[in-house]
């Protein structure tokens, strides 16, 4: 977007009549086909720059998806390829120096058994290198940024207008980044934009973060003018197609070739499928006595108020045989607040009960349509501070913030929004005579395993433990590749060319990549 977005492209495409050809393989038949790879750009966010484990570092970057497909186009007449310069992160720290919310890049802490970012001061700085690169992948570019002048002016990073990863390598103080990827003067690009127009306001929890301005769905405001956007607003449909229209015309307008990708949904990422909806076990809540306690004092009276209000499953009393959803904040649950403080007024008296109703009247229990995102593992039954004194654990006697959990609601709002761009993203692919990558078709077959061309199995899983960690293809960030995702994405890539542009490049093989990043101690 920081936050940012994931993997890869369509398993079905591969060699027509033979056995796919590997990057350790020689084989004098290598070919461009009606590609020409000599000067191959790439626009994108996060996962175009090589972003993972939450940061872009100087060895992270070099296994971004377009540095390895540039390996392989290199063996077929590609040119020089160049990526934003990250040689004074000495230490391969990532972050960037004095910036809030760009910090180092995550590890396992073997010692501690839990991901935090790497000890260190980052010595990545905004100093500018004023030049245009074949990687104009920008992390946390939406569609428009990429055409808004300014993107990249040190003074509009005061006035949230500016990112700094583009202040970085901004060519001036007014330069898009469109622009600067056409110095290039391309033969070959590949597109992957647009996973940031929705994917922000899910990994803030959709519509509404307490205490923060709402979040805004620009399909239902109208809204068709992206200045006025917050980041965690979802773009307008219709002005992503004019802004990916505009893209598309100006990256072809010399005759240049190309792949677009299509944007995955966030139900296939580990950001939102690892924490699940009901992980309070009877073990977790203190035994049967205490659930108990909890039934009597809280969860009976709360179920027997919205049931003879007529909605008798928004919280159910908890069970002693099973693990028990969190109680989460919906910002699109009818506020019930009034009517739990006169119902528990008499019994607690008036003070107590408007405390209640504050604290309850948009409350239910999760339920397997919400998405947990991945840092609540860390707030769930921890002592909120702010919570009235005897109903202040998160999750259990406290519900859940709304930036905590998509809700039902809210992911409806996401997929939306996601059919909408990809269906633009087809047809003026379709309009260019381009090639697809369905990045949003793989992702969906990690979900149960996606066999690759070595036999290997991968998942969309988040790490958990050495056991699995050959199989996971996510960074500690749960959204972006870790170096072997990236393989594999790249693989997709080439795949896809070959079948659009008749080229015979070879595969990487994921396997010789790393994975996950795990110290003894940090």
């Amino acid at each position: 977007m920081k936050n940012k977005f994931i993997l890869v492209a369509a398993l079905a495409i591969g060699f027509a009549g033979c056995e796919p050809e590997f990057e350790n393989e020689v084989n004098a038949a290598y070919s461009s086909g009606e590609a020409d790879f000599t000067r191959y750009v790439a626009v994108g966010n996060s996962l175009t720059a090589g972003y993972m484990d939450g940061t872009v570092s100087r060895v992270g970057q070099t296994y971004s998806y377009p540095n390895l497909l540039a390996q392989q186009f290199a063996l077929v007449g590609g040119g020089v390829f160049t990526q934003p310069s990250f040689t004074e992160d000495v230490n391969n720290l990532g972050g960037i120096a004095g910036v809030p919310g760009f910090g180092n890049r995550l590890v396992i802490d073997a010692s501690q058994n839990r991901p935090e970012p790497i000890a260190g001061t980052s010595t990545v700085t905004l100093t500018p290198q004023a030049k245009a690169y074949n990687n104009m992948g920008v992390p946390g570019a939406k569609s428009f940024h990429l055409l808004a002048p300014g993107y990249g002016s040190q003074a509009g990073l005061l006035t949230g207008t500016a990112n700094p990863y583009f202040v970085r390598h901004a060519t001036s103080s007014t330069a898009t980044v469109l622009a600067d990827a056409m110095t290039k003067n391309p033969t070959f690009f590949t597109n992957w934009i647009g996973a940031n127009d929705v994917l922000a306001y899910a990994t803030a929890g959709g519509a509404q973060a307490n205490g923060v301005t709402p979040a805004a769905d620009h399909n239902a405001t109208g809204n068709l003018n992206p200045v006025t956007y917050g980041f965690n607003d979802i773009t307008n449909s219709g002005v992503f197609n004019n802004v990916y229209t505009n893209i598309i015309n100006t990256l072809t307008i010399n005759g240049a070739k190309g792949v677009v990708c299509t944007i995955p949904s966030v139900t296939s990422i580990p950001y939102f499928t690892t924490v699940p909806f009901a992980p309070l076990s009877p073990t977790a809540l203190g035994g049967p006595t205490n659930i108990t306690a909890l039934n009597t004092q809280l969860y009976g009276p709360l179920d027997a108020i919205f049931t003879a209000l007529g909605e008798p499953n928004r919280i159910n009393p908890l069970t002693a045989t099973a693990a028990n959803p969190i109680l989460i904040n919906d910002a699109d649950a009818t506020d019930r607040s009034a009517q739990i403080t006169g119902a528990l007024t008499p019994t607690l008296g008036a003070t107590t009960a408007a405390a209640f109703g504050a604290v309850f009247g948009k409350a239910r229990q999760a339920t397997s349509g919400d998405l947990v995102v991945l840092p609540a593992s860390s707030v769930i039954g921890s002592t909120n501070s702010a919570a009235p004194a005897g109903i202040n654990i998160n999750g259990v006697t406290f519900p859940m913030a709304n930036r905590w959990v998509l809700t039902s609601t809210e992911r409806a709002k996401v997929a939306a929004a996601t059919t909408a761009y990809n269906n633009s993203i087809v047809a003026i692919a379709a309009s260019k005579n381009l090639a697809v990558a369905d990045m949003n078709a793989v992702m969906n077959k990690l979900i149960t395993g996606l066999k690759i061309e070595t036999n290997s199995i991968y998942t969309a899983n988040y790490f958990s433990g050495s056991g699995t960690e050959g199989q996971v293809l996510f960074s500690l960030d749960g959204v972006h590749p870790n170096a072997r995702g990236y393989a594999v994405i790249a693989n997709e890539f080439i795949k896809t060319i070959n079948a659009k542009y008749k080229s015979s490049l070879p595969l990487h093989n994921p396997t010789y990549f790393p994975g996950i990043s795990i110290l003894p101690t940090n």
